[in-house]
């Protein structure tokens, strides 16, 4: 129960991380003290608020994440004397880690003593990372820049360095003609009328509630007020918090945009597609199908449990909002996406975070409402015929079906950081064997630990034949370059295979993903491009590719008659060194790019102004944009598309 909770409380404070522009719990102060001609004691100082702490330096590794002070541009500059001396700290028992802790209340102070080697250094930045906690911890960085002559620093616009400068216009496109990009596009336009950014959310939030991240969390969320909800009137009261809490947690979520002088609009899908969450998915769905299954019965802690059977419900109303929190977290991973572009669209016109934020209530609305309807009427479960063991068999396959589900949670992680150990033959064998064995429960061979007697009937056998008949479906996935469109999106794509490919981009196609090598080659055979930005992660990404670019007539389009330049928004993989480089984001903040993922990523927003995919653009070798941009479509109106754009 332990490592759960200690799950729970990590993915909570991601969410809460995603809010730090508002939750400050920390004020940080720094100065300078001149000790010698040469030696300094560098001063960072915090005020924590009330109920807060904030982790030592030498806290117990096998506990909460310690601070740690970075100083920039050592080398040859100065060095450090010993390690950072910090104030009064107190040392207390962690139930949650069974260690020792190291914390500071009230006030944190860290004294680091520096040595300059270089005479002419006048300044120095340091980068203090830090956990916060109360109830929860979340995450938090610190930036210094500190005059060794102890003058106070004058804040002023950040300042690209050369090389910077020159890569971060190496981004920027000089398209023409970028009115055609929203022309007739209603899937990348949002109105500037509230509503019509509510009605967007909303249909969002429907097409999420298809996703396999939220669909399978409905029957944890029924067994739990189920089980919860002594009297109706009380099961009623949760299901409408439980409702109004998911709501709430994605109105949060634009709450620090309206504090914000700019916006990244690629944070959701960076947490979407960021490799350890989705490893600590696919835990949790491991978690989940083994409780299905009936090892173990997978609940909140029972001190919380105690306070919601209260009369009084301070603690009824924390255990549904964890509930709330838990779906949010879980189902980010397929979520992210569609979040990330209504978050782009919303953000493009004059309705700034007023659009974000009813965007995000509409989205929410509609993913709280199935499950609001759901547990209103938890007795629908109860209905089921206990003679039959229905109840039991329903929660062994949503096993399964959870087990399933947490390999395409660990085949996301293996995309983005290129670990190459869920290559898609690999990925379908696991498959085949899960449904393998669903078939052989339903045949008496497997037991479970709430399994009363087999008893043999003809709707158990002939599901049983069907699973059958989908796993030799799957198998035929196993062949070479083999298209389980049935499944398109869900298994990796074709190309990342232990088959040798011809080439490693989607169906064998010829592809660039660099964009100048791509645009070079356009120039020199004298073809439009087809633009792609795309994701390792992405299931509509690989549906298009699987299902609409595999049609003979768009494939023949898409080989003779562009080039294609795919860029993968999510690539972890790191770029060289010489081509790391900063982008000014605002007047005070650069982002650092660092992997291909966000060299990609930050091209999209800043010559297209959204962070969705897949995303199309058809575009000639000079830049000029032949058509409106296309997202997920069909065939017919994929194939017409391409073949408009060529006429211009």
């Amino acid at each position: 129960m332990k490592k759960i909770v200690i799950i729970l409380i990590t993915l909570i404070s991601l969410t809460l991380n995603a809010q730090e522009g508002i939750i400050k719990p920390v004020k940080w102060d720094s100065k300078v003290e001149k000790v010698s001609d040469t030696e300094y004691n560098v001063i960072i100082t915090g005020t924590i608020d009330k109920e807060w702490h904030v982790f030592s330096q030498f806290t117990n590794e096998a506990g909460s994440l310690p601070s740690v002070l970075s100083f920039e541009n050592l080398d040859g500059n100065y060095e450090l004397i010993g390690a950072a001396k910090e104030s009064k700290t107190i040392s207390a028992y962690s139930n949650v880690f069974e260690v020792n802790e190291t914390y500071f209340l009230n006030k944190a102070e860290f004294i680091q003593r520096i040595k300059i080697l270089n005479k002419d250094i006048k300044k120095i930045s340091i980068k203090l990372d830090y956990q916060a906690c109360k109830e929860v911890c979340i995450n938090k960085e610190a930036y210094f820049t500190l005059n060794l002559d102890g003058s106070k620093m004058v804040l002023t616009n950040v300042i690209l360095d050369k090389k910077s400068k020159l890569l971060s216009n190496s981004l920027l496109l000089d398209l023409k003609h970028k009115e055609r990009l929203q022309s007739g596009s209603e899937e990348i336009t949002l109105e500037s009328n509230l509503w019509k950014i509510f009605v967007l959310g909303f249909l969002g939030g429907l097409v999420a509630l298809l996703t396999p991240c939220v669909f399978p969390m409905i029957p944890l969320t029924v067994s739990f007020f189920t089980k919860q909800s002594g009297t109706r009137s009380k099961g009623i009261t949760n299901a409408v918090l439980y409702g109004v809490f998911i709501v709430v947690i994605y109105v949060a979520l634009s709450i620090p945009f309206h504090f914000l002088d700019s916006v990244d609009p690629e944070i959701l899908n960076t947490i979407s597609t960021n490799i350890w969450l989705n490893v600590i998915f696919f835990v949790i769905f491991i978690f989940f199908s083994f409780s299905f299954f009936g090892y173990y019965e997978l609940t909140l802690p029972s001190s919380w449990s105690n306070k919601m059977d209260a009369a009084s419900s301070t603690g009824g109303l924390i255990g549904i909002f964890f509930m709330a929190v838990t779906l949010a977290l879980v189902s980010f991973s397929c979520t992210g996406p569609i979040l990330g572009s209504l978050l782009a669209g919303s953000l493009t016109s004059d309705g700034g975070a007023f659009q974000l934020t009813a965007g995000m209530t509409g989205f929410g609305l509609a993913l709280a409402l199935p499950f609001g309807l759901f547990a209103l009427f938890p007795n629908l479960l109860k209905s089921l015929p206990k003679s039959g063991g229905w109840l039991t068999t329903v929660k062994v396959v949503l096993g399964f079906i959870e087990l399933a589900l947490a390999f395409k949670f660990l085949s996301n992680a293996d995309l983005v950081s290129h670990w190459g150990i869920l290559k898609r033959e690999i990925f379908i064998g696991i498959w085949m064997v899960i449904f393998l064995l669903m078939a052989l429960y339903f045949f008496g061979f497997i037991r479970f630990p709430h399994d009363g007697k087999k008893k043999f009937s003809f709707p158990k056998v002939s599901f049983a034949v069907l699973i059958i008949a989908f796993v030799i479906y799957l198998g035929t996935g196993l062949t070479k370059n083999s298209h389980l469109k049935l499944l398109a999106g869900f298994p990796p794509p074709t190309f990342y295979s232990l088959y040798e490919q011809e080439s490693d981009c989607p169906l064998g196609l010829n592809c660039f993903k660099d964009f100048d090598k791509g645009l070079a080659f356009a120039k020199a055979t004298n073809k439009p491009i087809l633009l792609d930005f795309t994701g390792w992660a992405c299931v509509n990404c690989r549906k298009m590719e699987e299902n609409v670019w595999s049609n003979p007539k768009v494939y023949e389009v898409l080989k003779n008659e562009y080039v294609l330049i795919s860029l993968y928004i999510d690539d972890r993989k790191e770029l060289p060194k010489e081509d790391q480089f900063k982008v000014k984001l605002n007047k005070n903040h650069l982002k650092s790019i660092e992997t291909i993922g966000d060299k990609w990523s930050t091209f999209q927003y800043l010559n297209f102004q959204t962070a969705s995919q897949p995303y199309y653009v058809t575009m000639s070798n000079q830049l000029e944009i032949l058509n409106e941009v296309k997202q997920y479509t069909s065939t017919d109106e994929y194939y017409n598309w391409l073949t408009d754009s060529l006429k211009n």
